[in-house]
């Protein structure tokens, strides 16, 4: 059974002010990952309000519910929209009235946006259930922003399984498009991310006497200048790599070396052999440089998110899904990124989609990027996210 787009549109524009109503509250009350405990509880809430049976929680603080028609049978195949649950350790600058209630934490990073469409997206379903083509599978993922990962929590639990999940869509708030706006990009999309823990002993003294000390500072040096020599004239041609420091940190003082330093960072890339060669590299350079200097260098690469591949076929179906229901002027290309995102996990299992919405508003000021103290969004974009999750659990996909 098909049903027409334009059913489809105004029952998604008649769930916008609920939908701005959960990510209001969600955005007051924000938790960190793996803390998701009164999220969790709220999702739960709402989807068997809107009338949904066998919700059940996963990875912890995750919630799931697979929404079935009356010609679907129990074990026939899916496809799953995920949504993430978690916000970040960030104090919000914004004086709105739906500014956050705990200090310190913030719905920085969109995560209320796309928990609030997915809750919508549970509600459009639930109303359309007989014309779906296939179950639908809804995921609200915790921890996306901290290691292993809530991506890993949910696969290691069975979530994409019974009933199988054949496909995966998400999306993420894109501040440097205008709301209404979506994009694209097939394949290669997202890098890897591997955080880098160096601590380095060296032998503290008198800044006046290096004969008798070993300065961790000048081995710190040396590793970030080589490390990034490394990657710089060994990374494979035509693949994206990234390794940078944020971190360097020695209490010493203008005359006293310090007897230990610690210095953390990052390295990102899209491809997965090299990432195993660029951490034999980085290793030797640790050993060579304790060698040189007599001290000690410990470096921990703490392994974080894969790189994330959109699925060609896919993703050309999702954009001419989007050339159906928004203007074409409104769906755009992506670049590729450097950036991470655990979703990635679930692109090396199944075919996704993983696409942007275009959040901002240039003339309300609505500008700053996620992960920023003052990030907000221009609400009106939910409506586009929904038209389109709606739009495409709708379709038939082959």
């Amino acid at each position: 059974m098909k049903i027409d787009v334009y059913d489809i549109k105004d029952f998604t524009s008649s769930l916008f002010d609920k939908m701005c109503a959960y990510r209001k509250h969600l955005h007051m009350n924000p938790e960190l990952s793996y803390q998701e405990h009164n999220t969790a509880s709220f999702v739960k809430k709402t989807l068997i309000n809107i009338g949904l049976n066998e919700v059940k929680s996963i990875g912890g603080t995750g919630v799931l519910v697979t929404i079935f028609g009356d010609h679907h049978v129990k074990d026939q195949e899916c496809i799953a929209f995920r949504a993430d649950l978690d916000a970040l350790p960030i104090h919000e600058e914004n004086e709105v009235p739906y500014r956050s209630k705990v200090d310190g934490v913030m719905h920085a990073c969109g995560h209320d946006v796309h928990s609030s469409i997915l809750l919508g997206l549970a509600e459009v379903l639930h109303h359309f259930r007989n014309f779906l083509p296939q179950p639908v599978k809804l995921i609200f993922q915790p921890g996306e922003e901290m290691n292993p990962g809530g991506a890993n929590l949910i696969i290691d639990e069975g979530g994409l399984l019974n009933p199988k999940v054949t496909k995966m869509f998400a999306l993420h708030v894109f501040p440097d498009f205008e709301f209404g706006n979506v994009g694209f990009r097939e394949g290669l999309y997202m890098a890897s991310s591997d955080e880098l823990h160096i601590e380095i002993t060296g032998k503290g003294g008198h800044g006046a006497l290096p004969d008798q000390t070993i300065n961790p500072m000048f081995m710190g040096a040396e590793f970030i200048l080589r490390a990034r020599d490394f990657i710089k004239n060994n990374t494979p041609d035509s693949v994206p790599s990234v390794i940078n420091f944020g971190r360097f940190e020695a209490l010493g003082s203008t005359n006293v070396v310090p007897q230990s330093t610690i210095i953390k960072g990052t390295f990102r890339t899209m491809d997965e052999d090299w990432r195993v060669k660029a951490k034999l590299g980085l290793n030797k350079i640790a050993e060579g440089i304790e060698k040189e200097y007599g001290g000690v260098l410990k470096l921990n690469v703490s392994k974080g998110y894969p790189f994330l591949r959109n699925d060609p076929d896919l993703t050309r179906f999702t954009r001419n899904v989007a050339l159906k229901v928004i203007d074409d002027s409104f769906v755009q290309e992506l670049d590729l990124r450097m950036t991470a995102e655990d979703f990635a996990f679930y692109s090396h299992l199944v075919p996704v989609c993983f696409f942007r919405l275009g959040v901002g508003n240039k003339v309300k000021g609505i500008t700053y990027n996620v992960h920023h103290p003052k990030f907000d969004i221009d609400e009106r974009s939910m409506k586009t996210g929904l038209l389109l999750f709606s739009s495409i659990a709708l379709s038939t996909i082959n």
